[in-house]
């Protein structure tokens, strides 16, 4: 009852299920209101008062009573001040839509104890937030909205740590569309940015940290979600969490509901921005003028692609810890864009509709999985690019390695290193060296791969490197080391405390010579 108590309470704000009927605004709509955003409520819950829907006018207003919640909570254990009942208010519309709004803060503190039983003191404020949308009943999610939060301010304090938190101000926009291939699928696009962002850590075992961002903005879309199927698979969640064993009416019925909404997508981005970051602490501070992080899924069932990366521009890092001399080796900016492409959703989702959700999964379940998504196992990752550039080298990397999620020997590498200026990177390795003379042999290893590097048109070292399934390796064509040996050991099926010494009179094999 308890999950089911605080998944329901999650929803509340976004569970007008009925379709308006007329634009009539009376006490029989409020209570019809009411009904529907209480019936996954416990009774006596129900009946509390943690909603009441009163007509406003043109439109309902809707109060939620949080407080009602902690009615039965022991004060020594969590307890909360200032959390006074806030209000929705919802317009529904001819098209059977609902127009969604609200001006509302908050200033509420309190405090519990977690599992050590230690005290923690807490306070969350947002000095005002606006919000306006319309829901759609028909998938139980909005069509836009957007909002607006200003002055929001967190802090928490125990014996231990302390943390707090402020963000200037924090505004969302969301919009929807019918995805093309119908079905009841949607495509979502939203966007989000806060400024002045500052978080401040302490603790008794740690030296205070500070974090700052002047901004941080964020892009992301989905298309082709299944909204409908979504929805009622929260539904059926909430209906039967609390049931030990499915019947088997109701898993084929849970199961026809996953088969309707795979795929899950057909396509999904995200992409995060952040200016002006630092970190600042006793033992030194660094930052970055920009730095960001995306995530894409997308292409056809049996061959998706999923694709991350980060990167960082104008890093900088100021601290007595590090040495002078090695402060041209840190990197300024750097790019990192990592890819698997061929992911078979399509095998996998006809893998779990095969399942018994009765049954716990077998040990093997996971690797069997695996191998659906992976086409029997095969993994491929792409590197579209990997950068790195200081004040003594630029450094560039693109290639892909392939191999299996069972094992880590069976894999092939296809790369190309690009490097500019190298000679500037050897003479600083060299100059540093003089004072740490163990970096004589970084130098001298530079210059050995130098030498087996081309050069490009535009001036950079290039090694075009290929690393074969049995272990040979070229390097711009040149094979610098042969396929691996036989594995004899095993094929003799002999331990290898057991290898056996050639009799007399029997030449023993020599071990082939190895490749310059």
């Amino acid at each position: 009852m308890r999950l089911k108590l605080v998944t329901a309470t999650s929803l509340l704000a976004l569970c007008l299920v009925t379709t308006a009927q007329g634009v009539e605004i009376n006490q029989n709509g409020a209570d019809a209101l009411k009904g529907t955003l209480t019936k996954l409520l416990p009774e006596d819950l129900a009946k509390s008062g943690l909603i009441t829907v009163n007509p406003a006018g043109t439109r309902y207003e809707i109060i939620y009573d949080l407080a009602k919640l902690l009615a039965k909570a022991d004060p020594a254990t969590f307890a909360i001040n200032g959390l006074a009942p806030f209000s929705t208010f919802a317009t529904p519309l001819d098209s059977g839509l609902w127009n969604i709004e609200g001006d509302n803060k908050f200033n509420v503190s309190g405090h519990f104890k977690g599992k050590d039983e230690k005290p923690t003191d807490f306070s969350y404020s947002i000095a005002s937030l606006v919000y306006s949308g319309v829901f759609d009943p028909a998938i139980s999610y909005l069509r836009s909205a957007t909002s607006t939060a200003k002055d929001i301010k967190l802090t928490s304090k125990s014996e231990t740590e302390e943390v707090s938190a402020s963000i200037a101000s924090m505004d969302q926009k969301l919009s929807s569309t019918d995805s093309a291939g119908g079905n009841g699928r949607i495509d979502l696009t939203g966007s989000g940015s806060m400024s002045a962002f500052v978080e401040q850590i302490s603790g008794a075992q740690m030296p205070p940290v500070e974090i700052r961002a002047d901004s941080v903005d964020v892009e992301a879309k989905v298309n082709g979600l299944p909204a409908k199927q979504i929805r009622e698979m929260v539904f059926f969640i909430l209906d039967h969490v609390e049931e030990k064993e499915l019947s088997p009416e109701n898993s084929d019925r849970i199961k026809g509901i996953l088969k309707e909404a795979f795929p899950l997508l057909a396509s999904f981005s995200e992409t995060i921005g952040v200016n002006n970051l630092t970190v600042s602490t006793q033992v030194g501070s660094g930052g970055v003028k920009a730095f960001g992080y995306n995530v894409a899924i997308d292409g056809p069932t049996n061959a998706m692609r999923f694709g991350f990366g980060m990167n960082a521009q104008e890093i900088s890092f100021d601290s007595p810890l590090m040495p002078a001399s090695y402060s041209p080796f840190l990197p300024t900016s750097f790019d990192l864009q990592l890819a698997m492409p061929n992911l078979d959703f399509a095998s996998f989702g006809d893998a779990l509709m095969a399942m018994d959700f009765n049954e716990k999964a077998p040990e093997t379940s996971g690797e069997e999985m695996g191998k659906k998504l992976f086409r029997d196992g095969r993994l491929t990752v792409e590197f579209p690019k990997i950068s790195a550039k200081s004040d003594v080298y630029d450094i560039d990397m693109t290639g892909k390695i392939e191999g299996r999620v069972d094992t880590q020997k069976d894999y092939s590498m296809e790369a190309t290193i690009l490097a500019r200026d190298l000679d500037k990177t050897i003479a600083a390795v060299q100059e540093l060296a003089k004072t740490d003379p163990d970096l004589n042999q970084v130098s001298f290893g530079i210059m050995m791969v130098k030498g087996f590097a081309k050069t490009d048109a535009d001036g950079r070292s290039r090694w075009d490197i290929s690393v074969s399934r049995d272990g040979a390796v070229a390097v711009n064509g040149q094979q610098i080391k042969g396929p691996d040996g036989p594995d004899q050991d095993q094929d003799q099926g002999l331990e290898p405390d057991q290898e056996q010494e050639p009799d007399q009179g029997q030449d023993a094999v020599p071990a082939p010579p190895q490749q310059p």
